[in-house]
């Protein structure tokens, strides 16, 4: 999944057949983008009260803890296996560790409408990636047309012509990075735990897991411990971490169990539209007409790299 969460994790063995959920999944779907798009404003609101580490590792505990008590009702077990434990420990990095801090980082210096933007790029990234990495994934004339079309809309949402004047260089490519490494991640995945034999969810359960010590280990290093813990980004943290991360990943693997991936896969056009309209309407941030129309371009070109061969 192209967000700032954690994506499917490929298993040649199904989860068993479920219950037909209370909700349709038109609903579900609502609510993941609803969800992943004010995302951003969480984190945003998080790192006013709190270092981005430490909202980063607020969101992790309160994501993990979601999936934890989800494996119980399902009597999950952990994964099995140090080799598969190792190559979690690299998607935890990849998929969650590094670019939740990044984009914690980032929106302490940019607005969480460019930071969803921003995050709407990975399947841009995703596309150039998998010309190199994956040899049965050849690009067609259209997904190529899509690549080039969607950098043209970055480039109009920074500014190009006006020599990115205004804008933070850092904070954005902190966000970049981050959406770049979603991508990174997936291919790794793909390669290493593709038909491990495990559910998606003690695989996802165990990656938060690592996760989440991989950040209990590197925050003290860089914060003290807070002094004080302000009402709104405590909560804030709170939403991250227990809706954004945990309930998020949960209605993820319920749509494409029932939908399909490339159905369910659609929220990502919806996130950058919400996290924009959150950002304006909520935090009061300026918009640039260049913002929503490079936007556009941008999840236009996404769109044009998912068209598959002969479709």
């Amino acid at each position: 999944m192209t967000t700032a969460t954690t994506p499917p994790i490929p298993t040649a063995a199904p989860d068993l057949p479920r219950p037909r959920p209370r909700l349709g999944w038109r609903l579900r779907f609502a609510a993941l983008s609803l969800i992943w798009g004010f995302s951003f404003l969480l984190i945003k609101v998080g790192t006013d009260g709190y270092a981005p580490f430490q909202v980063t590792l607020g969101r992790l505990v309160f994501g993990t803890a979601v999936l934890a008590a989800a494996m119980a009702v399902k009597r999950e077990r952990l994964p099995r296996g140090a080799r598969t434990w190792g190559h979690l420990a690299v998607a935890a990095f990849l998929l969650n560790a590094l670019p939740f801090s990044l984009f914690a980082y980032s929106e302490l210096t940019i607005p969480s409408t460019l930071a969803g933007i921003c995050n709407a790029t990975s399947p841009l990234w995703g596309m150039a990636l998998s010309m190199v990495a994956l040899s049965e994934d050849r690009p067609t004339r259209v997904r190529v047309a899509g690549l080039g079309i969607g950098f043209v809309g970055v480039l109009t949402v920074l500014g190009a012509w006006q020599g990115f004047d205004g804008l933070d260089a850092r904070g954005t490519a902190m966000a970049l990075l981050a959406s770049l490494s979603y991508p990174i991640g997936w291919i790794y995945v793909r390669r290493t735990l593709a038909g491990n034999g495990s559910s998606h969810l003690a695989l996802t359960g165990a990656q938060l897991l690592l996760a989440t010590v991989q950040l209990a280990v590197v925050t003290p290093l860089f914060t003290s411990l807070p002094t004080r813990f302000p009402l709104l980004p405590s909560l804030a943290v709170v939403a991250l971490g227990a809706l954004g991360t945990g309930l998020a990943v949960l209605i993820q693997y319920g749509l494409v169990a029932e939908v399909g991936p490339t159905t369910a896969q659609m929220v990502t056009y919806f996130i950058p539209v919400i996290a924009t309209a959150a950002g304006v309407a909520v935090l009061g941030e300026s918009l640039a007409w260049s913002t929503p129309v490079g936007a556009v371009i941008v999840l236009a070109g996404a769109a044009l790299t998912q068209v598959k061969r002969g479709t």
